[in-house]
Formats: C-alpha cells, structure tokens, sequence
C-alpha cells in the first residue's frame, strides 16, 4: 500500500443562513380573538384574564390593538379613536358608567395582565398618550371616564402609566384652548383625592414636570389666579387652590429676590432699587413681614464671602448692612417689622456657623443706622421667642443691652 495520501476535493463549504419567516400582519383577526374572549366570558373580567393568560395570542406583537380592545371595545380606524368594522364588545372602559366603582374593576384587570405580561407596559404607555392627545375626538361622558379610569390608576399604582406619558400629552394648544384639559385634570383630581393625600397629588404633578405650571391647564383667556381658584373651588377642590396660592406666593417672593440681589451684586443706585422693589411688592401684594424677610435674604445672598476667615466675613456682612441700611429702613415700618428683621438675622447667624459672632455687631449696626429701634432690641432681649441659638447671643449681646439701658437711665 503506498504510504500517499489520497487526494481530495478542494474548495470551502458553503453554509447557508436559515432565515425566519414573518408571519404576515393581521391586526384584524388578533382584535377579533380577543374581543371574542370577552364576549365568551360575558365581560367577566376575571375569567377574561385568565382566557388571556392561557391563549397563544400575538400580544407581544399587537399589543397596542389589546389595550385598543380594553378601551373602546375593539381595534380603532387608522387616525381615529372610534372602533373598526371588526368584532367590538360592551364591556370596554368607556362602555362603562363614568363611576369610580364601575371603572376600578377595569384598573384591577389590567394590573392582572401586566403582572402576567410585563411586556405590555409599553403599549398601555402607547395607547394611553395616543388617546389623550385625542381627547377631543372623544364624547364629553367618555372623556369623563377615561379622567376616571387615570385617576384610578395612579391611585392603585398601576405599572406602565407615569405621570409624563399623562400630563404632557394633554398640553397641545388646542385641547388646552377649548377647555378639554381643564375638565380632564378636574375629573382626575377628584378622583384621585377621594383615597390619596394632596401631598401625593403633587408627588404625581412633579414627576409629571407640572408641580409648578397647573395654571398651564386653563384656557389662555381664563389663565389668572381669580380665574384658577373660582374654578376649582366650585369643584369643591379648596385644597388644590389653597396649594396654587402658595406656590404663587413663593415664586413671587423668589422674583424679587433674584431681582434684588441682582441689583445688590452690580451695585447699583440704593434709591432706585428702593423704587423697584416697592414697585415688585405692590405688583404681587405681599405681607409686609414676608418682604422684610426676603430683603434680607436678598442681601445676604449678595454678599461676596471669603471661607473660612471670620473677621472678613463679618466685614462683610456689615458693609452690606450700612450700604444698604436705607432699604432696610424703608421697608422695617413698624417695630412689629423691626423685630421679624432681628429674627432673620438671629437665624442667618445661628444657620451659618461663620457668623456666629457676628450678631452683635449686626444689631449694633442696625441701631446706629436707625434700622433698629432701642425698644426693639430690649424687646427681644427680654422677650424673645424664637429659640435657635437664644442663649449664645443674649450673652453676646448682653454688653450692648446693658448699654442702651444705662444711656435710658441717664437720660
């Protein structure tokens, strides 16, 4: 035998790449299989989910045409909200009466489904940003109980709904202008509040990015604060316009005082800023107090500190306080007023451990400037209520205290 190899054949195999084969798209059958699954189980919404659970339906693929079947019924026209010529049921979300206790079985189901299918989140997502930009193709009753329906649905956590897929979509200009959204989110916070806090109602707002913008939901011509609070008091929602009124107090009171220390920092004229902020506090109608308060905060977030050195920082503080000691006295009217200001600085001193020491030397300032009156201080001194720090800065003021009262006597 001859120790040759024997030839063989050259050349590469080649290997050929299965390919998967798409079923072809039918929306219309998958509709019809489920709506038929409602019809078998007489809208048994328990019995539904399990016939769901146990089905070989496409959902992963058609999942938006379920939650279609889920909320009107059947599989809608291509740009519309209302049902194809396919099968539909009777037992859809706006098929129900636009009532808490009829819809809540509805939000129950779905959280059944997603558990079981976690997939489907995305298209609840889908379908509900869809509708709600909607809205206005929908009857007045069907908006109504779908603001249920959302409401519930935050209330029981349901997955696959977060606030911004909510509470953006509602804001196209048109839905905004003919009054549709103000009536949805009215619904929705009635709803909501019958079994959550106003405290979780702006938990959801802020996620939704609407925390500071509810005004956005009225119509432009109606857009005022009158407007805001006659609406949803006669909703018999107070609460919600009791919060309106203080976030717009506090962005008011935040206006000025970005304004102010703005002034301060460029330094400019102390006459015309006196103007402006006069001008700022009649415009938004502040408490006398709430301004003192803001003023000093203003100034003192204007102040060009330098860590840790303390004499300078004191320094500091007290060039702010003569510059400008004329606003300061223009707006301390009273000794009601002059008392809330010697309140703000025992606070920024206590707060700020840089000025501990300085506070005496704050008062005494405010005093010779006319910013402080003698009986003020004693006042304080003598009576103060507010407890933070108290104890260190009666000592630390105790010489200047002792002074005034002997410059009393002697007189």
């Amino acid at each position: 035998m001859s120790s040759k190899e024997k030839p063989t054949l050259g050349g590469t195999r080649i290997k050929t790449r299965k390919r998967n084969i798409a079923a072809p798209l039918d929306p219309a059958a998958f509709s019809d299989a489920v709506v038929q699954i409602y019809l078998d189980n007489a809208g048994d919404l328990e019995l539904v989910a399990k016939s769901i659970e146990s089905s070989d339906l496409n959902f992963s693929r058609y999942g938006d045409i379920f939650f279609e079947v889920v909320f009107i019924g059947g599989r809608t026209q291509p740009g519309t909200v209302k049902s194809d010529e396919g099968e539909r049921h009777s037992y859809s979300v706006i098929d129900c009466e636009p009532k808490r206790e009829a819809i809540l079985p509805s939000v129950v189901y779905i959280q059944k489904i997603l558990r079981r299918k976690p997939f489907l989140i995305k298209n609840l997502e889908n379908v509900t940003r869809r509708f709600l930009q909607s809205l206005e193709l929908f009857e007045e009753n069907e908006r109504k109980k779908l603001a249920i329906f959302t409401a519930l649905s935050f209330s029981q956590k349901l997955s696959g709904l977060p606030p911004e897929t909510v509470f953006q979509p509602l804001l196209k200009d048109n839905l905004v202008a003919k009054g549709i959204v103000l009536s949805f989110v009215t619904d929705f916070f009635k709803v909501y509040l019958v079994e959550n806090s106003l405290e979780d109602l702006i938990s959801i707002l802020r996620r939704g990015k609407m925390e500071d913008n509810l005004m956005d939901f009225l119509p432009p011509v109606r857009r005022s604060a009158e407007s805001f609070a006659e609406h949803f008091t006669n909703e018999g929602l107070t609460e919600v316009v009791e919060y309106q009124a203080k976030k717009m107090f506090e962005v008011k009171l935040k206006e000025i005082k970005t304004v102010l220390t703005s002034k301060v920092t460029e330094e400019s004229n102390v006459d015309e800023v006196i103007e402006t902020v006069k001008q700022q506090v009649k415009d938004a109608n502040l408490p006398d107090i709430e301004v003192v308060r803001v003023i000093w905060d203003g100034l003192m977030d204007a102040v060009q500190w330098s860590g840790k050195n303390q004499q300078q920082n004191a320094n500091s503080v007290l060039r702010q306080v003569k510059t400008w000691a004329p606003l300061l006295n223009t707006f301390c009217s009273s000794g009601k007023l002059e008392l809330e200001l010697m309140y703000k600085v025992q606070m920024q001193c206590y707060e700020d451990a840089k000025l501990m020491k300085v506070f005496p030397e704050v008062v005494r300032s405010l005093y010779d400037l006319d910013v402080l009156a003698e009986d003020t201080i004693l006042h304080w001194f003598r009576k103060g209520t507010n407890s933070k720090g108290r104890q260190t800065f009666v000592k630390s003021l105790e010489p200047f205290v002792n002074w005034l009262e002997e410059a009393e006597e002697e007189e």
